[in-house]
């Protein structure tokens, strides 16, 4: 299933698409391959209901609005965050599920906020004409910055709603995006881990499938369920093999337009740095975890997103490591090339390339450079400290993600009462002080700043018995108090964020200089891509809204075809396959209702629709926009996607609308929620 702990940046470009290639912006799609294709002309109304009924989770994943009173339906995992913030040692919410059967039972999650794309404008022009064009990278990168914060600011003053600058096709183009965020957030039902997840990692990415991965919450308005107009119908019939569905989601990151200089430094450098760091992570929440219940229930979430990412980027690095991959990118490359080679007026654009190769040489060397602890309370230090530093400056001085229009998201992580596990916090940060001396060197003056004169896990006790910030109030009353606040507290976690801070923002400002000559080299790639290829196609993912599409569709693998759908009956066989090993075990719930399920409802199902991390919990709709499905996985042939998008054998696997209403009726008891959904 879809869910990152690392994203890449990404420079972006126009891409061509063949088939059912493509991740749409909702103000530029593809009517007329649609027309041509699958003889399907969307109107602006379904269009813009369809955009206005999906949201975008800020803990990673999407989700849509699927009653007219406030209620979202996103993949457990995208929720497991908020379950497992949730949880007690007494009421196991990831193990266990969760049914409200009213709304005075619906468990508000801490931090959650969910956003609703309201409008698109295209600011191109606005923030181009700041730039000048003979400024140094710095000065392009702070002048583009500045800009950016001033729209920022003026659409969030004016209108009130969360308003963000998107840079799109290598910046070849900027958009305003406008969100409406709800922030009251509310756990309405989720099955146990054991249905949602059903398999463990031996399953995940594969096919077939027969996961529950879905749960339902309710956003909430000035103390009440919300009342909404946009909302998706839920479509009581099973699909057909063959037929045309669509995806409304938040795709993260792509990297297709990467030419072979960059792509060759994530295969050989990039890729395999995260994937040690995952498995080192990996290692140290198992071994937590195996201290006792209570502490493998506080490491399962975190555990649960490394195993996740390690088997995603271990498939993206196969595919990468396949040559037919970088042959494919090589040879439109050098057709690229040859083409601009001919025509005098481009010739100058060919250093693009040439550039993008020199930085690969730069980001080398900066790979692992950076002071930033995984842990939540170093994190919480750090962003306090930032954050009174850059409040004392201009907003459009300010770094990105502190300004004002940030301010509110900014604060509501910072303030969130999710719980903060001492124990768990101590082994974290003495693995990260660790890395630190692996990475710098023992004797490296910053490091022996840091750890005055103790070891890692002396260290780590030192600083997570000696802070106070696990309590809300204490950050309230820093940030209150401001910069002088932060300079006179002897907190030992905010006395260490400062004494990192100045390498940390020299590190970030050389980091946005190389982002900053990549993104006018994509620039210049992307107007030659446009020139010989023509206007048509698609950016690169930037976890915002698109459009896909594809058709429901099984495929070839091993010289057997793999149908597309799966049903009940098959989950209850596989767990009879597996029977013995654990993660293929289903809940209680399932095993006592077994005889009321109808065990021939569709479960999962797979289409060619083009999706990537960030698409979980999208909803899946059919030509009438009702809903007929929740994306949360592709296949294991999918994870090329990052860079090349293939339908031979990628496939986006989601549940069945029709399963999860089964499942909510004859196993978990739940008819009355069931009958509202759609309505």
């Amino acid at each position: 299933m879809f869910h990152t702990v690392f994203a890449f940046s990404s420079s972006l470009s126009p891409l061509v698409a063949s088939g059912d290639e493509g991740m749409y912006l909702f103000n530029d799609l593809p009517t007329q391959q649609l027309k041509a294709d699958h003889d399907f002309e969307p109107s602006e109304d379904w269009a813009d209901h369809l955009r206005l009924s999906s949201v975008r989770f800020n803990s990673g994943g999407s989700g849509s609005f699927i009653s007219s009173d406030g209620l979202v339906l996103t993949n457990h995992h995208v929720a497991s965050d908020t379950l497992h913030k949730l949880s007690t040692p007494e009421r196991n919410l990831i193990d266990d599920g969760f049914l409200a059967t009213s709304t005075d039972q619906e468990l508000k999650a801490p931090d959650l906020e969910l956003n609703q794309l309201v409008s698109i404008e295209d600011v191109t022009k606005q923030v181009n004409d700041a730039v000048d064009s003979d400024a140094s990278a710095e000065d392009a990168a702070e002048q583009r910055r500045a800009v950016i914060a001033r729209i920022e600011k003026a659409s969030k003053d004016e209108t009130g709603l969360r308003s963000d600058v998107v840079t799109l096709f290598g910046g070849g183009k900027y958009h305003l995006y406008r969100y409406k965020k709800y922030t009251d957030v509310r756990l309405v039902w989720a099955p146990e881990t054991a249905a949602a997840f059903f398999g463990g990692d031996a399953d995940n990415f594969e096919y077939p499938r027969y996961n529950l991965d879905a749960t339902i919450m309710r956003v909430y308005e000035d103390g009440k369920p919300a009342k909404l107009d946009h909302f998706l119908k839920w479509s009581r019939d099973e699909l057909t093999e063959g037929e045309l569905v669509f995806v409304s989601g938040n795709p993260g990151r792509t990297q297709r337009i990467f030419t072979v200089a960059a792509l060759k430094f994530l295969r050989d450098d990039r890729m395999p740095y995260v994937l040690d760091y995952l498995r080192r992570k990996e290692i140290l929440m198992q071994q937590f975890g195996l201290e006792g219940g209570e502490q493998e229930r506080r490491a399962r979430d975190e555990l649960f997103g490394i195993q996740n990412s390690r088997k995603a980027y271990t498939g993206m690095l196969a595919g990468l490591q396949n040559p037919k991959t970088i042959a494919t990118k090589r040879g439109r490359e050098d057709r690229l090339l040859q083409a601009i080679s001919e025509d005098e007026s481009m010739q100058a654009l060919a250093s693009a390339w040439e550039d993008i190769e020199r930085i690969q040489a730069e980001n080398r060397e900066m790979l692992g450079k950076t002071v930033s602890l995984r842990s939540t309370l170093f994190e919480i230090a750090m962003q306090i400290v930032l954050l009174t530093a850059e409040d004392a400056k201009p907003d459009e001085e300010r770094l990105k993600g502190y300004t004002d229009s940030a301010r509110e998201s900014l604060l509501q992580r910072l303030l969130s009462p999710a719980p903060v596990y001492a124990d768990l916090e101590q082994v974290k940060l003495a693995d990260e002080l660790s890395r630190q001396i692996e990475s710098r060197g023992a004797e490296d003056a910053l490091i022996v700043e840091i750890l005055r004169g103790r070891g890692p896990r002396e260290r780590a006790a030192e600083l997570v018995t000696g802070t106070q910030l696990a309590d809300v109030a204490a950050r309230q009353a820093l940030i209150d108090g401001g910069l002088a606040a932060v300079l006179a507290s002897d907190d030992a976690m905010i006395e260490l964020a400062r004494t990192v801070e100045s390498e940390y923002r020299r590190l970030r400002k050389r980091n946005e200089e190389i982002e900053e000559r990549e993104r006018q080299a994509y620039a210049k790639i992307t107007q030659a891509t446009t020139a010989i290829e023509g206007t048509g196609g698609y950016p690169d993912a930037t976890f915002t809204l698109r459009l896909a599409f594809g058709t429901v569709k099984g495929y070839q693998e091993g010289g057997q075809y793999v149908e597309p759908f799966t049903n009940f009956a098959g989950a209850y066989q596989h767990g009879m396959d597996h029977a013995g090993q654990k993660d293929f075990d289903l809940p209680k719930s399932w095993m006592e209702n077994k005889a009321a399920v109808d065990l021939d409802t569709q479960l999962n199902f797979v289409c060619t629709a083009d999706i990537i991390g960030g698409n979980s919990g999208s909803p899946v709709v059919n030509r009438d926009g009702e809903l007929v499905g929740l994306i949360f996985d592709g296949n294991i042939q999918s994870l090329t996607s990052d860079y090349v998008y293939s339908d031979e054998q990628g496939r986006a696997v989601s549940v069945s609308g029709v399963g999860i209403l089964e499942a909510l009726r004859s196993i978990y008891g739940a008819g009355d929620l069931a009958d509202s959904i759609g309505k």
